[in-house]
């Protein structure tokens, strides 16, 4: 997790919402990474998890992520979470809880719902404070600059 972590911040520095993923193998290697790329890629399917999985299917040269972990700083959102699921991942390790949209355990659970064709382990919570801090103190500098293009 504090590799997905340093990966976030990579991505809140670019401009975009620090969220940091990795995937690793069944045998403790990592595998894949993916930060937040929906600004940099003008992609609203850019998300860290999205492009972790999609890399991590490329090395494996499979879909079938069975054998892999997922480290997310940050509760999977609807899409990711199916993406999750169809990628018949083994074990999903999240750090902060989402409130507004998270599909995993917090607003919905789509791993454990009747659309889900697989189950999977999920351990959330893992370092969730400096994962919840480093959000929170993102979203708090953006907020305190000046708007732009908004003239009075």
């Amino acid at each position: 997790m504090q590799q997905a972590l340093e990966i976030a911040r990579v991505a809140g520095e670019a401009g975009e919402i620090p969220v940091g993923a990795i995937v690793v193998s069944g045998d403790g290697k990592a595998i894949a990474t993916g930060e937040n790329r929906r600004e940099r890629d003008r992609d609203p399917t850019a998300h860290a998890e999205i492009l972790a999985l999609r890399s991590a299917g490329c090395k494996l040269r499979s879909w079938h992520l069975t054998s892999c972990t997922l480290y997310v700083t940050l509760e999977p959102c609807p899409m990711c979470a199916g993406a999750i699921v169809l990628a018949r991942l083994g074990t999903l390790v999240y750090g902060a809880d989402d409130l507004k949209t998270g599909a995993i355990r917090t607003v919905d659970n789509l791993a454990d719902g009747v659309l889900s064709n697989h189950r999977l382990r999920v351990f959330g919570g893992i370092l969730e404070q400096p994962c919840r801090q480093q959000l929170q103190d993102w979203f708090a500098a953006r907020r305190s600059q000046p708007l732009r293009g908004i003239k009075n």
